[in-house]
C-alpha cells in the first residue's frame, strides 16, 4: 500500500484554484494530508504561496509547483524567479499546458510535467431545453448571443484593459459579428468588466452582465450562448474551455492555453483569420472526457507516486 501524503497550500483567493484544492481533498482524501509534517510531497497549487510554507519543509521534501501561466510581456520573469527564489525549492514543476511548458523551460531548467487540470461534470453540463432558459433569465430567444465570462481590467482604477485577457480583442470581434448579426447582444459574468462594458455602450450593443454568478447560474449563463470567444494573448487554462466542452457551448479561441489540447484547429483563430473560425462542440466534448472526475485525477496521482518512488 502507497505511503503517499499529499499536502497543499490552499491560496484563499476566491478563485478557481480554491474549487480545485477543496475538488481534490474531497476525492483523495486516502492520500492528501493537512498536517505537513505526515507529507512526503508539499504541492505548491499556486506559486506565489510559497513563502507561506516555512523552508524546513520545502528543503525537507519533494515539492512540485503548478505554473498557470507566465505572461513574458507583463514582467520580467526570470529576475522575478530569482526575487522570489522559488526555483531553489521546487523538485518538479507541473504545467497545465503545453504553452506554459513552452514558457516555463526559458526560466528553469527543474524538471516539468505537463497535464491539464481535472473538470467537475456535476457542475458544467447541457441544459437542452434553450428557449424556457433563455425565458427564465429575460434574455431575448431569437437574438445572437455572444459570451465573456471573466475580468478584463487590469488595475483598481477599472478602466485600463488587462491586455493578456484580450477584452480589445473581444470588442473587435463582438462588432465584426454585429455586422451580420443586428440582433447581437452579449453576456458578460465576472469582477471587472467595465472596460468592455464601457465600449459595449459607447457601441450601442445589447448587453447582460451577471457580475457575481454563482456557478449554478454561470452553468445556466453558457447553455443560453450562441458562441463564447476566448480573445486571450497569454493564459493558463482559461477554464472557459473546460466549461465550454462539457456544457456544449459553440466556442472559439486563441490559440492559448488549452486550446490546442481539447479544441478543434478549426475553432483556434487569431486576429487575422477569426471570421472563419468555427465552433465544434462535439469534438470538445469528447475531447475533455477522460478529464472528468474522477478519472481526471488519475495522472496527479500517478506522477506524485513516481515522485516518492524516484
Amino acid at each position: 500500500m502507497s505511503n503517499l501524503k499529499v499536502y497543499l497550500n490552499k491560496p484563499n483567493e476566491d478563485w478557481i484554484v480554491d474549487r480545485l484544492v477543496d475538488e481534490w481533498t474531497k476525492h483523495n482524501e486516502d492520500i492528501t494530508t493537512e498536517n505537513i509534517n505526515e507529507a512526503n510531497i508539499i504541492w505548491i497549487i499556486s506559486p506565489w504561496t510559497y513563502k507561506e510554507i516555512p523552508k524546513k519543509y520545502l528543503k525537507e521534501k519533494k515539492v512540485v509547483c503548478t505554473i498557470h501561466h507566465l505572461d513574458f510581456e507583463k514582467f520580467n520573469l526570470i529576475e522575478k524567479f530569482k526575487y522570489k527564489n522559488l526555483n531553489n525549492y521546487v523538485d518538479y514543476y507541473h504545467a497545465i499546458s503545453a504553452q506554459t511548458e513552452k514558457s516555463l523551460i526559458k526560466i528553469s531548467n527543474k524538471p516539468i510535467w505537463t497535464n491539464p487540470w481535472w473538470i467537475n461534470q456535476n457542475l458544467w453540463y447541457e441544459i437542452i431545453k434553450k428557449k424556457e432558459l433563455r425565458k427564465k433569465l429575460n434574455i431575448n430567444e431569437n437574438s445572437f448571443i455572444l459570451g465573456s465570462f471573466q475580468r478584463d481590467t487590469e488595475g483598481k482604477d477599472l478602466k485600463s484593459p488587462k491586455l493578456s485577457k484580450g477584452p480589445d480583442r473581444f470588442i473587435d470581434i463582438v462588432l465584426e459579428y454585429k455586422k451580420n448579426n443586428k440582433n447581437l447582444e452579449v453576456i458578460l459574468s465576472g469582477k471587472r468588466r467595465q472596460f468592455i462594458i464601457e465600449k459595449l455602450k459607447q457601441n450601442n450593443i445589447k448587453f447582460h452582465y451577471f457580475e457575481m454568478a454563482n456557478l449554478e447560474l454561470l452553468n445556466e449563463l453558457y447553455n443560453c450562448l450562441d458562441l463564447y470567444i476566448v480573445s486571450s494573448r497569454v493564459e493558463g487554462g482559461p477554464q472557459a474551455i473546460y466549461e465550454c466542452a462539457l456544457t456544449k457551448t459553440p466556442i472559439i479561441s486563441t490559440d492559448v492555453g488549452v486550446a490546442s489540447k481539447f479544441l478543434d484547429k478549426k475553432s483556434i483563430f487569431n486576429m487575422e483569420n477569426f471570421k472563419e473560425a468555427k465552433p465544434n462542440t462535439e469534438h470538445a466534448y469528447s475531447s475533455i472526457q477522460k478529464y472528468t472526475l474522477p478519472d481526471g485525477f488519475n495522472p496527479f496521482r500517478i506522477k506524485f507516486e513516481e515522485l516518492i518512488e524516484s
